[in-house]
Protein backbone atom coordinates (compact mmCIF):
# COMPACT_ATOMS: atom_id res chain seq x y z
CA UNK A 1 0.00 0.00 0.00
CA UNK A 2 1.45 3.45 -1.01
CA UNK A 3 -1.01 5.65 0.21
CA UNK A 4 -0.53 6.04 4.06
CA UNK A 5 -2.30 9.65 4.78
CA UNK A 6 -5.55 10.34 3.95
CA UNK A 7 -7.34 14.06 4.39
CA UNK A 8 -10.64 14.45 5.58
CA UNK A 9 -12.37 18.37 4.62
CA UNK A 10 -14.96 18.48 7.44
CA UNK A 11 -15.45 22.07 7.86
CA UNK A 12 -18.74 22.80 5.78
CA UNK A 13 -21.84 24.53 7.43
CA UNK A 14 -23.54 21.73 6.27
CA UNK A 15 -26.15 24.04 4.58
CA UNK A 16 -27.74 21.40 2.96
CA UNK A 17 -29.14 20.06 6.06
CA UNK A 18 -30.55 22.69 8.13
CA UNK A 19 -32.36 22.65 10.88
CA UNK A 20 -30.16 19.44 11.60
CA UNK A 21 -26.75 20.80 11.37
CA UNK A 22 -27.58 24.44 13.15
CA UNK A 23 -26.02 23.07 16.58
CA UNK A 24 -24.24 20.24 15.54
CA UNK A 25 -21.98 19.12 12.34
CA UNK A 26 -23.75 17.42 9.68
CA UNK A 27 -20.98 14.52 10.01
CA UNK A 28 -21.93 13.70 13.25
CA UNK A 29 -25.29 12.77 11.89
CA UNK A 30 -25.77 9.20 12.47
CA UNK A 31 -26.35 6.48 9.83
CA UNK A 32 -28.56 3.93 12.12
CA UNK A 33 -25.95 4.19 14.94
CA UNK A 34 -22.47 5.57 13.98
CA UNK A 35 -21.74 9.33 13.00
CA UNK A 36 -21.33 9.85 9.12
CA UNK A 37 -17.93 10.69 9.48
CA UNK A 38 -16.89 7.23 10.67
CA UNK A 39 -17.97 5.49 7.66
CA UNK A 40 -16.14 7.86 6.07
CA UNK A 41 -12.14 6.73 8.32
CA UNK A 42 -13.66 3.53 8.49
CA UNK A 43 -13.03 3.15 4.89
CA UNK A 44 -9.64 4.86 5.14
CA UNK A 45 -8.43 2.95 7.82
CA UNK A 46 -9.80 -0.79 5.95
CA UNK A 47 -7.53 0.60 2.75
CA UNK A 48 -4.19 0.41 5.52
CA UNK A 49 -4.49 4.33 5.67
CA UNK A 50 -2.61 5.00 9.07
CA UNK A 51 -2.49 8.78 9.79
CA UNK A 52 -5.71 10.73 9.13
CA UNK A 53 -6.19 14.71 9.49
CA UNK A 54 -9.45 15.65 9.84
CA UNK A 55 -9.56 19.55 8.81
CA UNK A 56 -12.64 21.19 10.98
CA UNK A 57 -13.97 24.35 11.68
CA UNK A 58 -15.99 26.24 14.81
CA UNK A 59 -18.54 24.24 16.13
CA UNK A 60 -17.34 20.73 15.34
CA UNK A 61 -15.75 19.62 18.88
CA UNK A 62 -17.87 16.75 18.73
CA UNK A 63 -15.93 14.99 15.91
CA UNK A 64 -12.82 15.52 18.09
CA UNK A 65 -14.47 14.07 20.73
CA UNK A 66 -15.84 10.73 19.29
CA UNK A 67 -12.48 9.37 17.95
CA UNK A 68 -11.07 10.55 21.26
CA UNK A 69 -11.43 8.42 24.76
CA UNK A 70 -14.16 8.28 26.90
CA UNK A 71 -12.52 7.39 30.14
CA UNK A 72 -16.00 7.38 32.41
CA UNK A 73 -17.97 5.44 29.46
CA UNK A 74 -14.93 3.29 29.56
CA UNK A 75 -15.35 2.57 32.95
CA UNK A 76 -18.68 2.29 33.70
CA UNK A 77 -19.27 -0.07 30.45
CA UNK A 78 -16.24 -2.24 32.35
CA UNK A 79 -18.45 -2.26 35.36
CA UNK A 80 -21.73 -3.34 33.89
CA UNK A 81 -19.88 -5.91 31.94
CA UNK A 82 -20.84 -4.94 28.66
CA UNK A 83 -17.72 -6.27 26.96
CA UNK A 84 -18.91 -6.33 23.39
CA UNK A 85 -19.80 -2.07 23.47
CA UNK A 86 -16.46 -1.41 25.34
CA UNK A 87 -14.42 -3.27 23.17
CA UNK A 88 -16.56 -1.06 20.65
CA UNK A 89 -15.68 2.48 21.70
CA UNK A 90 -12.15 1.42 22.38
CA UNK A 91 -12.06 0.49 18.50
CA UNK A 92 -13.08 3.97 17.47
CA UNK A 93 -10.16 5.69 19.41
CA UNK A 94 -7.59 2.95 18.45
CA UNK A 95 -8.35 3.16 14.78
CA UNK A 96 -5.68 5.00 13.31
CA UNK A 97 -3.83 8.01 14.03
CA UNK A 98 -6.12 10.65 13.67
CA UNK A 99 -5.29 14.31 13.58
CA UNK A 100 -7.07 17.40 13.72
CA UNK A 101 -6.79 21.35 12.93
CA UNK A 102 -8.92 24.17 11.92
CA UNK A 103 -9.92 25.68 8.59
CA UNK A 104 -10.35 29.42 10.16
CA UNK A 105 -12.51 30.74 7.51
CA UNK A 106 -14.52 28.87 4.49
CA UNK A 107 -13.20 29.33 1.99
CA UNK A 108 -13.54 26.52 0.05
CA UNK A 109 -12.12 22.80 -0.52
CA UNK A 110 -9.29 23.55 -2.20
CA UNK A 111 -7.93 25.69 0.73
CA UNK A 112 -8.78 23.37 2.79
CA UNK A 113 -6.95 20.61 0.84
CA UNK A 114 -4.20 23.41 1.33
CA UNK A 115 -4.93 22.98 5.28
CA UNK A 116 -2.95 19.91 5.33
CA UNK A 117 0.41 20.59 3.35
CA UNK A 118 2.59 20.01 6.66
CA UNK A 119 0.88 17.21 7.59
CA UNK A 120 0.97 15.13 3.82
CA UNK A 121 4.62 16.85 3.48
CA UNK A 122 6.15 15.29 -0.05
CA UNK A 123 3.82 11.37 -0.93
CA UNK A 124 0.52 11.37 -2.65
CA UNK A 125 -2.38 11.45 -0.17
CA UNK A 126 -6.20 10.40 -0.20
CA UNK A 127 -9.18 12.96 -0.10
CA UNK A 128 -11.96 11.56 1.33
CA UNK A 129 -15.31 14.10 1.25
CA UNK A 130 -17.34 13.19 4.04
CA UNK A 131 -20.68 14.16 1.89
CA UNK A 132 -20.43 10.84 0.15
CA UNK A 133 -20.15 7.32 2.11
CA UNK A 134 -19.51 4.58 -0.33
CA UNK A 135 -20.73 1.15 0.51
CA UNK A 136 -18.42 -1.48 -1.38
CA UNK A 137 -16.28 -5.40 -0.86
CA UNK A 138 -13.35 -3.56 -1.77
CA UNK A 139 -13.06 0.30 -0.38
CA UNK A 140 -13.14 2.54 -2.57
CA UNK A 141 -9.93 4.65 -1.43
CA UNK A 142 -8.14 0.96 -2.00
CA UNK A 143 -9.73 0.49 -5.51
CA UNK A 144 -7.85 3.63 -5.98
CA UNK A 145 -5.14 3.05 -4.62
CA UNK A 146 -4.48 0.17 -6.83
CA UNK A 147 -4.96 2.26 -9.60
CA UNK A 148 -2.43 4.65 -8.58
CA UNK A 149 0.26 1.89 -8.04
CA UNK A 150 0.53 1.37 -11.97
CA UNK A 151 -0.37 4.89 -13.00
CA UNK A 152 1.80 6.70 -10.43
CA UNK A 153 -0.56 9.61 -10.81
CA UNK A 154 -3.54 11.67 -9.35
CA UNK A 155 -6.73 9.81 -9.05
CA UNK A 156 -9.80 10.87 -9.38
CA UNK A 157 -12.44 8.59 -8.16
CA UNK A 158 -15.72 9.03 -10.77
CA UNK A 159 -19.26 7.52 -11.72
CA UNK A 160 -21.89 8.59 -14.43
CA UNK A 161 -24.58 10.86 -12.56
CA UNK A 162 -26.58 11.12 -15.47
CA UNK A 163 -26.98 15.12 -16.91
CA UNK A 164 -29.73 16.04 -14.50
CA UNK A 165 -27.45 15.69 -11.77
CA UNK A 166 -24.19 16.86 -13.03
CA UNK A 167 -24.77 20.25 -12.05
CA UNK A 168 -24.09 19.60 -8.80
CA UNK A 169 -20.74 17.87 -8.87
CA UNK A 170 -16.80 18.44 -10.78
CA UNK A 171 -17.26 16.86 -14.91
CA UNK A 172 -14.78 15.07 -15.90
CA UNK A 173 -13.65 15.19 -19.91
CA UNK A 174 -11.75 12.76 -21.47
CA UNK A 175 -11.54 10.74 -25.15
CA UNK A 176 -12.46 7.65 -23.70
CA UNK A 177 -15.24 8.34 -20.91
CA UNK A 178 -16.41 4.42 -21.18
CA UNK A 179 -13.45 2.85 -20.11
CA UNK A 180 -12.94 2.47 -16.69
CA UNK A 181 -9.69 4.66 -16.39
CA UNK A 182 -9.39 7.30 -18.28
CA UNK A 183 -6.99 10.40 -18.88
CA UNK A 184 -8.81 13.36 -17.77
CA UNK A 185 -8.41 16.29 -20.47
CA UNK A 186 -10.17 19.08 -18.23
CA UNK A 187 -12.60 19.40 -15.43
CA UNK A 188 -15.40 21.73 -14.69
CA UNK A 189 -17.04 22.77 -11.49
CA UNK A 190 -20.60 22.17 -11.11
CA UNK A 191 -21.23 22.88 -15.29
CA UNK A 192 -25.28 23.45 -15.88
CA UNK A 193 -26.84 20.60 -18.32
CA UNK A 194 -27.13 22.50 -21.22
CA UNK A 195 -23.24 23.21 -20.83
CA UNK A 196 -21.95 19.84 -19.53
CA UNK A 197 -20.07 17.50 -21.97
CA UNK A 198 -19.69 15.04 -19.95
CA UNK A 199 -22.02 13.39 -17.05
CA UNK A 200 -18.77 11.55 -15.52
CA UNK A 201 -18.73 13.20 -11.84
CA UNK A 202 -16.22 13.24 -9.05
CA UNK A 203 -17.88 11.75 -6.11
CA UNK A 204 -15.51 12.71 -3.35
CA UNK A 205 -12.64 10.87 -4.09
CA UNK A 206 -9.03 11.70 -4.76
CA UNK A 207 -5.38 10.26 -5.07
CA UNK A 208 -3.51 13.43 -4.96
CA UNK A 209 0.21 14.39 -5.75
CA UNK A 210 1.59 16.80 -3.50
CA UNK A 211 2.57 19.00 -6.38
CA UNK A 212 -1.00 20.19 -6.09
CA UNK A 213 -0.04 22.32 -2.84
CA UNK A 214 2.51 24.27 -4.87
CA UNK A 215 -0.22 25.43 -6.94
CA UNK A 216 -3.05 25.85 -4.49
CA UNK A 217 -0.87 28.28 -2.60
CA UNK A 218 -1.67 30.84 -6.09
CA UNK A 219 -5.00 29.59 -6.76
CA UNK A 220 -7.54 32.37 -7.08
CA UNK A 221 -10.98 32.19 -5.58
CA UNK A 222 -13.47 30.70 -8.35
CA UNK A 223 -16.90 29.31 -8.16
CA UNK A 224 -19.03 30.76 -5.36
CA UNK A 225 -15.88 33.34 -4.63
CA UNK A 226 -14.17 30.07 -2.72
CA UNK A 227 -10.76 28.12 -3.59
CA UNK A 228 -11.89 25.40 -6.10
CA UNK A 229 -9.95 22.31 -5.64
CA UNK A 230 -11.15 21.63 -9.09
CA UNK A 231 -9.07 24.53 -10.64
CA UNK A 232 -6.04 23.39 -9.11
CA UNK A 233 -6.32 19.83 -10.52
CA UNK A 234 -7.06 21.34 -13.62
CA UNK A 235 -3.48 23.24 -13.52
CA UNK A 236 -2.06 19.90 -12.39
CA UNK A 237 -3.77 18.26 -15.27
CA UNK A 238 -1.38 20.62 -17.85
CA UNK A 239 1.50 19.43 -16.38
CA UNK A 240 1.54 15.85 -15.56
CA UNK A 241 -1.46 12.80 -16.39
CA UNK A 242 -3.90 12.61 -14.37
CA UNK A 243 -6.68 10.16 -14.10
CA UNK A 244 -10.33 9.23 -13.50
CA UNK A 245 -11.25 5.69 -11.94
CA UNK A 246 -14.95 4.36 -12.21
CA UNK A 247 -15.14 2.78 -9.22
CA UNK A 248 -17.32 0.06 -7.33
CA UNK A 249 -19.81 0.14 -4.92
CA UNK A 250 -22.57 1.79 -3.78
CA UNK A 251 -22.57 5.29 -2.96
CA UNK A 252 -24.93 7.32 -1.08
CA UNK A 253 -24.82 11.22 -1.00
CA UNK A 254 -25.47 11.90 2.81
CA UNK A 255 -25.81 15.65 2.91
CA UNK A 256 -28.50 15.51 0.54
CA UNK A 257 -31.64 14.89 2.74
CA UNK A 258 -32.93 11.86 0.21
CA UNK A 259 -29.68 10.58 -0.10
CA UNK A 260 -29.33 10.30 3.97
CA UNK A 261 -32.62 8.23 4.31
CA UNK A 262 -31.52 5.66 1.66
CA UNK A 263 -28.15 5.32 3.24
CA UNK A 264 -29.64 4.85 6.70
CA UNK A 265 -32.24 2.35 5.34
CA UNK A 266 -29.52 0.32 3.47
CA UNK A 267 -27.27 -0.24 6.03
CA UNK A 268 -29.96 -1.15 8.47
CA UNK A 269 -31.10 -3.41 5.96
CA UNK A 270 -27.87 -5.19 5.53
CA UNK A 271 -27.87 -5.69 9.57
CA UNK A 272 -28.81 -9.01 10.98
CA UNK A 273 -30.08 -7.94 13.90
CA UNK A 274 -32.29 -4.76 12.55
CA UNK A 275 -32.84 -6.12 8.65
CA UNK A 276 -36.08 -9.02 9.62
CA UNK A 277 -37.81 -5.75 11.57
CA UNK A 278 -37.13 -3.31 8.98
CA UNK A 279 -38.37 -5.09 6.21
CA UNK A 280 -41.32 -6.35 8.30
CA UNK A 281 -42.23 -2.88 9.12
CA UNK A 282 -41.73 -1.63 5.10
CA UNK A 283 -43.93 -4.16 3.62
CA UNK A 284 -46.48 -3.20 5.80
CA UNK A 285 -45.85 0.27 5.67
CA UNK A 286 -49.17 2.60 3.74
CA UNK A 287 -48.37 6.05 2.99
CA UNK A 288 -50.75 8.93 4.40
CA UNK A 289 -50.17 12.31 4.04
CA UNK A 290 -53.29 13.61 6.49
Amino acid sequence: MIIKKAVIPAAGLGTRFLPASKAQPKEMLPIVDKPTIQYVVEEAVAAGIEDILIITGRNKQSIEDHFDRNIELELLLDRKNKKQELEEMQKISNMANIYFIRQKEPLGLGHAVYCARRFVGKEPFAVLLGDDVIHALVPCIAQMAEVYTRKKSTILGVRKVGFDHIHKYGAVESDDPESTVVRVSRLTEKPAREEAKTDLAVLGRYIIEPEIFDILEYTKPGSGGEIQLTDALNTLAENEPMWAYTFEGRRYDVGDRLGFLEATIEYALRREDLSSGLKAFLSGLKYNDS
